[in-house]
């Protein structure tokens, strides 16, 4: 009995590097599949329209209207820039020149003023840009 009495039991171990191992792909899969947006400067919260359909826009021309007004004109997300109203003619001008077919995707927060949203389009319209389109959620 005494020989009983004497052998111990083994306390359980828990093998920490396959659990880091894990974790480590875990985290690498995690980066692998995220999906990175651009981050826009502009705080816009786009009007609801039932009747939109859908909102693909395979274009390169985008022009935002913030709620305060403010113009931002990119032609791809990473050159995202914040323009006046002149600036914006001119860009458009510019576009024309290279290609008369661009569309353009105005993008304008729900309470923007109509008046900045009809100057944006009418500028469309002025410099000869008539595939214009107004993106909705």
């Amino acid at each position: 009995m005494s020989s009983l009495l004497k052998r111990r039991r083994r306390r359980p171990e828990l093998n920490l590097v396959a659990l880091i191992d894990v974790l480590v792909m875990l985290i690498f899969f995690a980066f692998v599949t995220m999906q990175f947006k651009s981050a826009a400067t502009l705080n816009i919260t786009l009007p609801k329209v039932d009747t939109a359909g859908k909102n693909e826009f395979k274009g390169t021309v985008t022009i935002s209207i913030d709620k305060d007004g403010t113009i931002s004109f990119s032609t791809t997300p990473a050159n995202n820039r914040t323009v006046t109203d002149a600036e914006l003619i001119e860009l458009l001008e510019k576009v024309k020149a290279v290609d008369r077919d661009i569309p353009v995707l105005i993008k304008a927060d729900e309470t923007t003023q109509l008046k900045k949203l009809a100057f944006v389009m009418d500028a469309c319209r002025k410099t000869g840009l008539n595939k214009f389109s107004l993106q909705s959620r």
